[in-house]
């Protein structure tokens, strides 16, 4: 007999004939007819070369031979472990000591890095969480195969197969420190070019972002002397100097005791942070809860 040859609904035959040890019985315990039940006792008894049931004496249904009564135990394993594998997998938040691994840039990670901890530290003591810096390139095969659970940014970075949930919107604002030479008044097209500016970049031209192309596209110039590649450095360098900057506003109104905050003189367009996974996680109970954490944190309905 080829282990092929033993489908499921032989094994189910096979355990209603030893607990109800009556054809009809176990026909009807299974929701078959009872030629249906007689054709599948034929196959078992094909496959293992002898009876398995014989009538009983006494007139009434059939009894197990020695064989058939030898195969109770293992037949009954086969179904625990079916079951058994039938059963949801839950999330133990409270008790687990699993490390989650968050792949995002500096601005998403000041906005929601404080909250996502607090939110996590209070239910969940022993579950550990790692920022990393996203490689953009590298990311499909981290999402992949499990060494990033969740991207964190712009759509810009995520690959098209991801799923999406929006976390936040944010959009652009220009800081300068408190009692700025240049006072506190609308800031115009004329004075945002002609004071110094601290820029944020992490790639390309350090002295030239989106801000420039934009200024550019209208026949403007700012001039910038300064680059850095931290967006959590900005705040302080710019409220300790004369110099401006232009990023997220929702990370600016953080530093609202150091920086007067403005509109920028010129359209931007809106910020939409999102995070992103592998659809291979969406059922997943332990990523299904931490992503609810991250909502949680955003200040998202779950």
């Amino acid at each position: 007999m080829a282990s092929s040859d033993m489908d499921m609904d032989l094994i189910l035959t096979l355990d209603a004939l030893l607990r109800d040890q009556n054809i009809t019985h176990a026909a009807a315990r299974l929701g078959i007819s009872q030629p249906a039940m007689s054709a599948r006792l034929a196959r078992l008894r094909a496959l293992f070369g002898e009876p398995l049931f014989v009538p009983s004496p006494h007139g009434r249904g059939v009894l197990p031979t020695p064989r058939a009564e030898a195969l109770r135990p293992q037949v009954a394993t086969v179904l625990q472990g079916i079951s058994a594998m039938l059963v949801p997998t839950t999330f133990d938040a409270q008790n687990s000591n699993r490390t989650f691994v968050i792949a995002l840039h500096e601005n998403p990670a000041l906005m929601l890095g404080a909250e996502l901890q607090n939110y996590i530290g209070a239910a969940a003591p022993g579950i550990r969480l790692r920022f990393a810096l996203p490689e953009l390139q590298l990311l499909p095969v981290q999402m992949e195969n499990g060494d990033v659970d969740i991207y964190v940014g712009v759509n810009a970075g995520a690959h098209d197969a991801w799923v999406r949930r929006k976390l936040f919107d944010d959009e652009y604002a220009t800081a300068q420190r408190k009692d700025h030479p240049r006072g506190t008044g609308t800031m115009v097209m004329e004075s945002y070019c002609a004071l110094s500016h601290l820029v944020v970049s992490s790639e390309g031209d350090p002295f030239e972002g989106f801000v420039d192309q934009h200024l550019a596209g209208m026949g403007h110039q700012r001039k910038v002397v300064m680059s850095t590649q931290s967006y959590a450095m900005a705040p302080a360098i710019v409220a300790g100097t004369d110099l401006i900057c232009t990023l997220p506003k929702r990370m600016l109104q953080r530093f609202t005791q150091t920086l007067d905050i403005f509109p920028p003189p010129l359209a931007l367009q809106p910020i939409v942070i999102g995070m992103y996974w592998h659809p291979k996680n969406s059922q997943d109970p332990a990523h299904s809860w931490l992503r609810e954490q991250l909502l949680r944190a955003a200040g998202r309905q779950v």
